[in-house]
């Protein structure tokens, strides 16, 4: 049965800060068909101190030394900016979603969206989890950086408030930018699924290339999340490990054809393949000349094509028996 995948394209802070290039994002994201453009959305102030340190990655794609607070600073969008990329998302015909930081932001995002992705970061920050979970609306939860205790005690929480299994989705994320794909440990995902029987998983996918996405649908997910960009070479801490708009059109039109192979799991011969099936497939014919009232033996029995006639499976029941006629070498033996 084909999985209807959520394929949500993260934009994240790949606007630069940037209501513009926000839009040209989401213009993308439309073109190349996918479900959901994401972004997310913060008060520097509430959401870093002053001295804290960048990320290694961030500090490598951006050039500078600068504290994660001057650089989220930079990348932050207002309130009044989501509300304008929501009515374009609504005008464009493609959903709008942003994850929400820090708890402010929250209470902001839930006038404008009707589910929440919650980072890696929060997987931990159980007051966080709590207060979305008492939103009511689907939860998309990643998991990066996470041991399966933790997963196990953030599924509880948010689900304790309430929240139904059916509207959690759990994403199996690995937080290094770009993932090396002897880290990316995609059982994983499957381990989630098999701790909470009935709960939807996914991929959260921060490798280079689509492959690892695709792999994970036909594992099960039913959501992939993967960052795009509208230039790997822009500025900026995420765009070096993203994937640019013909690769997200390359992603979503494999998603797709990978669901459609999935099929119905029933193993048996589809109609384009029966015009084959005495083509390909074989018959017991005669090795050599047989004259009636003869004894089908090794040495006048052969197996060769083409189909339609008494299938291999019955040759042993043949060896022995009488020829009840003539028959010339090649002919299709019957009974």
């Amino acid at each position: 049965m084909s999985r209807p995948t959520l394929i949500i394209a993260e934009a994240g802070i790949n606007h630069n800060g940037d209501t513009f290039l926000a839009k040209k994002l989401i213009d993308e994201a439309k073109k190349a068909g996918v479900d959901i453009i994401k972004f997310q959305t913060w008060k520097t102030e509430l959401l870093v101190t002053k001295s804290a340190e960048q990320a290694e990655y961030q500090e490598q794609n951006t050039g500078k030394s600068e504290s994660q607070y001057d650089m989220l600073k930079k990348l932050e969008l207002s309130y009044d900016d989501f509300i304008e990329l929501k009515a374009y998302c609504d005008r464009c015909g493609i959903i709008f979603m942003s994850t929400a930081d820090e708890e402010e932001s929250a209470d902001f995002l839930n006038k404008i969206q009707t589910m929440f992705k919650i980072g890696s970061g929060e997987l931990n920050n159980l007051p966080f989890l709590k207060k979305i979970a008492k939103f009511g609306k689907p939860i998309i939860l990643s998991t990066g950086m996470g041991t399966i205790a933790e997963v196990e005690v953030a599924v509880m929480t948010i689900l304790g408030e309430g929240l139904p299994l059916e509207s959690l989705t759990v994403l199996h994320a690995t937080t290094d930018y770009p993932t090396a794909f002897n880290d990316v440990n995609l059982s994983a995902m499957n381990t989630i699924a098999h701790t909470f029987p009935g709960l939807k998983v996914g991929y959260s996918d921060h490798t280079l290339g689509i492959e690892i996405s695709i792999a994970a649908v036909a594992l099960g997910a039913t959501v992939i999340e993967k960052h795009f960009t509208l230039n790997k070479l822009m500025k900026g801490p995420d765009h070096a490990a993203s994937v640019e708009p013909y690769e997200l059109k390359q992603l979503v039109d494999s998603i797709r054809n990978v669901e459609t192979s999935l099929g119905t799991g029933w193993k048996i011969p589809v109609s384009n393949e029966l015009k084959n099936k005495d083509i390909v497939r074989k018959s017991v014919v005669a090795r050599c000349n047989i004259k009636k009232g003869e004894l089908f033996d090794l040495t006048n029995l052969a197996i060769r094509r083409p189909g339609g006639g008494i299938a291999p499976s019955l040759f042993d029941e043949l060896i022995g028996t009488v020829s009840h006629g003539d028959f010339s070498e090649g002919e299709l033996i019957v009974l």
